[in-house]
């Protein structure tokens, strides 16, 4: 077990080079993430957390308003090391990058994480605004701002419709890790970034598919 995934002992010492503070919080989310992985998240409580994590429940409670808050963190540190922000040269090439990352790890753990936080949150608003407010709002944000230099650019229609298009891109992806209908493989994601083309694109003769 490295240091990243080893909770704090029970007499109080640290690893060397690691506030304690942040290696509670390390072991917090890392054990919730472990605990996700056996119980649904309407099922989990601070007290599990709690005794999973050897971090005292007024510990998490101080940091956390409540395990909804604790879960929507766990999902961001997991998430978004491995979905960076989109970045190269082109446009296009940075949301087909982004879209590519995105299908790939929606296809294990982080979709089924996500899709349980999407199916509780349609009974449990907290849960549902806190993912919202947490991880979709600001992931959505840097994405706009790539379809937006792709749109000043002239890489993009102009008149393009930036929420519809951000809703159709990733709306394939939430409805097929939703739904179950199709497969969340490589193929899906060339093709989706292809379609994406075909309409970001549309207008500005850059239609040709991705390599």
């Amino acid at each position: 077990m490295n240091e990243a995934s080893s909770p704090i002992n029970p007499q109080g010492t640290r690893s060397p080079g690691r506030p304690r503070s942040e290696e509670a919080r390390v072991a917090v989310l890392d054990a919730t993430r472990t605990l996700l992985g056996k119980t649904r998240v309407r099922d989990l409580t601070i007290d599990a957390i709690a005794q999973e994590s050897g971090v005292a429940r007024a510990t998490i409670y101080r940091w956390w308003a409540n395990k909804n808050a604790v879960v929507i963190d766990t999902f961001i540190k997991l998430m978004l090391p491995s979905t960076p922000t989109p970045d190269a040269a082109s446009a296009m090439d940075a949301m087909a990058k982004h879209l590519a990352l995105l299908v790939k790890q929606y296809r294990g753990e982080l979709g089924q994480m996500v899709a349980e936080i999407l199916a509780e949150g349609q009974t449990d608003a907290v849960l549902r605004d806190a993912f919202r407010e947490g991880f979709f709002k600001h992931r959505r944000a840097a994405v706009r701002e790539v379809v937006e230099r792709g749109m000043a650019s002239g890489e993009f229609a102009a008149e393009l419709n930036v929420e519809i298009a951000l809703d159709m891109l990733y709306g394939a992806v939430y409805f097929r890790l939703l739904m179950g209908h199709g497969h969340l493989d490589a193929r899906f994601a060339r093709e989706l970034a292809d379609t994406a083309r075909a309409f970001l694109c549309s207008h500005t003769g850059r239609t040709h598919p991705v390599q």
